[in-house]
């Protein structure tokens, strides 16, 4: 780790990691976040080069965001299967039966989705997002169904979806909420707003991973049952050492964000490699919907 933090700082490389990374990769991160937070610190690097441990969409919206910037991805093969599961041709079908609707993408989208969308959004600011669009705007949200249920509640407001979801957080289960609590009757469950409707309903709090750790800090309760990918859990150890955590279910592991480890960061640290690039014509137009999106949650 000694050696990985010295190249970085010998080439000036900001290293930016999401909350599902390993432990040790979070640990030599100059910053770690969420999805939003990784787009905003990936714009505001004070170096040239930046090198995004997570997911392709991670790193496109920062080289998206920073076309000046040199942007690195440790695993370039790292992805994710929601945001890989809507083509823009969807997308531009709905815009020829709805000319006048409104795309908004999840930020977990390829930049070519993003390209074609009027604004994105993270969990962290989608309810604010769409409380500042017309209300009588026809919207389609895409990918992430779940989300998108967990905002329309919220807002009280109909959406059109896509039927997709985070496989992840859709594997847990009301019931296993349900056995969770009986063993732990004292703990509070933190949950994902990407996760089923019922798991969301039966939560003492929703939201983004960020908000998560955030309540975890703030919160008098001594246990949390968390229903999010396991990396989060590291984040929320740091600042409450003696708090007990638990994942709602075993198998809340992300494979794509795992399959970044520090011998490739330190490969692609000596090497400058893998350079993402976003073509220009995509990336000018998936620039206006991420910059929307930086402008509503300001």
């Amino acid at each position: 780790m000694e050696e990985i933090k010295r190249i970085k700082n010998e080439k000036s490389v900001y290293i930016i990691a999401h909350y599902y990374q390993r432990d040790e990769i979070q640990d030599i991160a100059d910053f770690v976040g969420d999805s939003y937070a990784m787009a905003v610190a990936a714009k505001n690097s004070p170096c040239d080069t930046i090198l995004v441990a997570g997911v392709d969409f991670m790193a496109e919206s920062a080289a998206i965001l920073c076309p000046a910037k040199t942007v690195l991805s440790p695993e370039p093969a790292a992805t994710c299967p929601m945001a890989n599961s809507i083509e823009v041709s969807d997308v531009l079908k709905y815009k020829q039966e709805h000319p006048d609707g409104l795309i908004v993408s999840y930020v977990n989208t390829p930049a070519a989705i993003k390209a074609v969308s009027d604004i994105c959004c993270t969990s962290s600011n989608a309810v604010k997002i769409i409380e500042k669009l017309p209300p009588d705007a026809r919207i389609f949200f895409i990918p992430d169904e779940n989300l998108g249920s967990y905002v329309a509640s919220k807002l009280d407001r109909p959406l059109d979806f896509y039927p997709s979801s985070c496989p992840i957080h859709a594997a847990v289960s009301k019931d296993d909420i349900l056995q969770r609590r009986a063993e732990y009757p004292d703990a509070e469950v933190l949950v994902h707003p990407e996760c089923d409707p019922e798991v969301v309903a039966s939560a003492d709090f929703v939201g983004s991973t960020a908000g998560m750790v955030a309540y975890a800090a703030k919160s008098t309760a001594n246990a949390f049952i968390i229903a999010t990918e396991c990396g989060i859990m590291h984040e929320i150890k740091q600042s409450n050492p003696d708090k007990k955590l638990i994942l709602a279910k075993e198998e809340l592991i992300c494979s794509n964000m795992k399959s970044i480890t520090l011998e490739k960061i330190r490969y692609s640290l000596e090497n400058l490699q893998t350079i993402i690039t976003v073509p220009e014509d995509i990336r000018v137009k998936a620039a206006v919907a991420l910059e929307k999106m930086i402008t509503y949650s300001s």
